[in-house]
């Protein structure tokens, strides 16, 4: 029994550095300032992505590094994020 509660014990502790790294890079790549702290934007022209699943918001991004998506902002912005669009779309996906 201890064995099992002390597995789960780490994964939960792994998640909790995983979701920090997340909102971290969420943060730090600007992304706050428009879609809001936690992806729950105050201003209607900028969608929610709080609760989004996180295989599309990974889509998203890339469609926009590409330039198979375009949008002038979005296209700049997720240049700056470019290889922590995973840890972004979990911290995303995990909020509400």
């Amino acid at each position: 029994m201890k064995r099992i509660l002390l597995v789960a014990t780490v994964a939960t502790f792994t998640m909790g550095f995983a979701q920090a790294d997340g909102a971290a890079d969420y943060a730090g790549g600007g992304c706050a300032s428009c879609h809001g702290a936690i992806g729950v934007s105050a201003i209607p022209t900028y969608p929610n992505l709080a609760g989004q699943n996180a295989a599309y918001t990974v889509k998203q991004l890339k469609d926009f590094q590409t330039g198979a998506r375009k949008d002038p902002t979005m296209n700049a912005m997720a240049a700056i994020i470019a290889g922590k669009e995973q840890s972004i779309a979990d911290f995303l996906a995990a909020q509400k």
